[in-house]
C-alpha cells in the first residue's frame, strides 16, 4: 500500500507499509524523538529486536515519508500471550486474547509535529486490520501525555485500567472493541488526572474513562 496525503501545510507525504529493510531509519527516528522529550518516561521505546518481531509478520507497521525521509511511523503488534498480556487488564477471557492487537509505539519527527500525523497513521492502520482475526485493540499511555491520550480517544478507545506497568511506571490501559459497544446515556464523573486513587476506585466500580478536558489549567478525566 502506498497512499499520498496532503498535510495542513500543503506538503504531500507518502504512507507505506514498512519491512525489515527499514529498521535503521526506524531506530534513527526513535532516537530523535527520545532526544526531544522533556519527560522520557512518556515513551516506552522498543528495541531493534522488538521492531523486527513486528516487521517479520507479527503485526502491522506503516511509515510516513517526506520524499525519501522517514518522518513518522506507527505500529500494531500481535503480542505473545503471557501473564503480562494487556487483555487481562480488560477482563478478557483467555480464549479472547488471541484476538487482541496492541496499538504500539508511534513516533513523529520533532520537525513534523502539529500535522496530526499520529492520528492519520492510526486511522490508516485501523483500516488495515483483519477483523476476522482481531476484535480488540489495546494500548498503554502515561498520565499527562496529552497528545497520546487525545490520540487514543480519537480512535474510539477508552480507559479501562490505571496501574503500575513496565517496572513501576503508572499507565492507563485503553481498549477498543472493533465490534462496537452499545452507547447509552449515563451519569458522568470528572476527576483530576493526578488523582490516581479516585480513578482506580471509579474503575473498580465499572466506570470507564471516555475523554479528557482542561479546566482552569488542570487536566481532568471524565468517567461514566
Amino acid at each position: 500500500m502506498n497512499t499520498d496525503i496532503t498535510l495542513n501545510t500543503g506538503k504531500s507525504v507518502t504512507i507505506r507499509k514498512m519491512d525489515e529493510q527499514d529498521i535503521s531509519s526506524i531506530m534513527e527516528l526513535q532516537e530523535s524523538v527520545i532526544d526531544s522529550l522533556t519527560d522520557r518516561t512518556f515513551l516506552q521505546p522498543l528495541s531493534e529486536e522488538e521492531f523486527l518481531f513486528i516487521l517479520q509478520g507479527n503485526g502491522l507497521m506503516i511509515g510516513a515519508y517526506d520524499a525519501a525521509k522517514l518522518i513518522a511511523f506507527r505500529a500494531m503488534l500481535e503480542p505473545e500471550i503471557d501473564e503480562d498480556h494487556l487483555g487481562w487488564d480488560a477482563g478478557l477471557a483467555e480464549s479472547e486474547l488471541s484476538s487482541v492487537l496492541y496499538s504500539e509505539v508511534s513516533n513523529v519527527h520533532p520537525d513534523y509535529r502539529g500535522h496530526s500525523l499520529q492520528r492519520i497513521l492510526g486511522n490508516v492502520l485501523m483500516k488495515q486490520i483483519d477483523r476476522s482475526r482481531h476484535r480488540y485493540i489495546v494500548a498503554t499511555v502515561a498520565p499527562f501525555n496529552i497528545a497520546s491520550l487525545k490520540d487514543k480517544f480519537s480512535l474510539g478507545m477508552y480507559i479501562i485500567s490505571l496501574k503500575e506497568k513496565y517496572g513501576g511506571l503508572i499507565r492507563y490501559t485503553f481498549l477498543k472493541d472493533l465490534k462496537g459497544t452499545e452507547k447509552t446515556e449515563a451519569p458522568e464523573f470528572t476527576v483530576d488526572m493526578d488523582d490516581i486513587l479516585q480513578q482506580q476506585e471509579f474503575m473498580r466500580k465499572g466506570l470507564i474513562g471516555i475523554r479528557i478536558k482542561e479546566e482552569e489549567g488542570k487536566w481532568k478525566v471524565i468517567y461514566c
